[in-house]
């Protein structure tokens, strides 16, 4: 008698490639590394000690790319979405990689990151802080752009409208400044200068403005309209007093800085009283910087330069996921166990924004 014919099931598609971990322990090695922002060598030490599972860093390491390879397209659909709104914030923030092309020393990258305010939070890795970066990732954006005092990015504005309004058409991109860099100069010559207290006053004024209107869900046409009824007049008394003081103060001195940078700025500060739509300020984007900067107390570095856009990726998709409000935890778990059998056309229902917008019980707080 012939022996019974054994099928075997066609086996699952999985992350990583005839690879031992699952789901779980992918998305917990993620949340560990740039949630909880520990070493790989403590968390190998974590799984032996605890677990009794041999987990060597190396591998850690490989996983780690290996997701971040996963959620790549997830991550290019979040571009997509942010150049095609039409109001952006962006900032910078520099981090330490490693070169094997210059042994024995660290070299400085930088993560520039664009964000839309309550939307999407999108890391783009670079290790230079020239023009490079922005006029590649800003090539195809059209519309409002909001920033702090960085030089370079008035000078992308200029020249992306210095040949459209030669001829006539109107500007590809409007600069905003951020009220909180003016304030914060401020606050730093308060103790030097007496006279600081009253500007600090002024803008302040403004903030309580913006905090009633916060409060009221105002839209963006009662925002205008309340801001030009009055934050115009705070403005001009403001103007007034910088003209007054300015030529009173040394330029070297903290208060004759705090006047200079705001001058220098002054239709950047002020053009958002005309667009509802845009912030007082972009600490928006600020914040969504601050996970990298504990990051960076612990990791002190990336391993490579290539290396970098992975976390830039991570980062963008955890970002934005606090954006959203949604548990990354779940998030994760979900897309990661769906992404090996979806097809390119359905990335965009995976992105942080389409997910939440589906799976509302996975909200870490209802929206106010």
């Amino acid at each position: 008698m012939d022996p019974p014919e054994v099928f075997i099931a066609t086996l699952p598609n999985r992350l990583i490639e005839k690879g031992l971990p699952g789901v779980g322990l992918l998305v917990h090695l993620l949340l560990s590394r740039f949630e909880d922002y520990l070493f790989y060598y403590r968390l190998e030490k974590i799984f032996l000690q605890r677990h009794d599972v041999p987990i060597a860093r190396q591998s850690m390491v490989d996983w780690t790319e290996r997701m971040a390879t996963w959620l790549q397209p997830i991550y290019r659909q979040m571009i997509v979405e942010l150049v095609a709104s039409r109001y952006i914030q962006a900032d910078e923030t520099p981090i330490r990689y490693l070169d094997r092309e210059e042994p024995g020393r660290s070299c400085r990258g930088y993560f520039w990151v664009y964000s839309q305010p309550r939307g999407n939070v999108v890391f783009d890795w670079n290790v230079s802080r020239g023009r490079e970066g922005p006029d590649a990732f800003l090539k195809d954006f059209q519309g409002k752009i909001q920033f702090d005092g960085y030089t370079l990015y008035a000078g992308l504005v200029e020249d992306r409208n210095r040949p459209l309004l030669a001829q006539g058409k109107a500007p590809e991109l409007i600069s905003f400044a951020c009220w909180a860099h003016s304030r914060r100069r401020y606050h730093e010559a308060r103790n030097h200068d007496r006279r600081a207290a009253w500007f600090l006053k002024q803008i302040g004024l403004l903030y309580a403005l913006e905090k009633r209107l916060r409060q009221a869900q105002a839209g963006p046409r009662l925002r205008q309209a309340a801001r030009a009824a009055e934050a115009s007049m705070i403005l001009a008394r403001l103007k007034k007093g910088l003209d007054l003081i300015g030529p009173k103060v040394l330029p070297q001195s903290l208060l004759g800085q705090a006047i200079q940078y705001t001058l220098n700025l002054w239709p950047e500060l002020t053009r958002y009283v005309n667009h509802g739509e845009v912030e007082i300020d972009s600490n928006a984007v600020e914040n969504s910087i601050r996970p990298t900067a504990v990051g960076k107390k612990n990791f002190l570095f990336i391993g490579h330069p290539e290396a970098g856009w992975r976390s830039a990726v991570i980062y963008s998709i955890m970002g934005s996921c606090h954006r959203y409000q949604i548990d990354p935890a779940k998030y994760l778990t979900d897309v990661l166990t769906r992404l090996p059998d979806l097809k390119q056309s359905e990335i965009p229902t995976l992105t942080p924004k389409a997910w939440a917008k589906a799976h509302p019980e996975a909200r870490t707080r209802l929206p106010k």
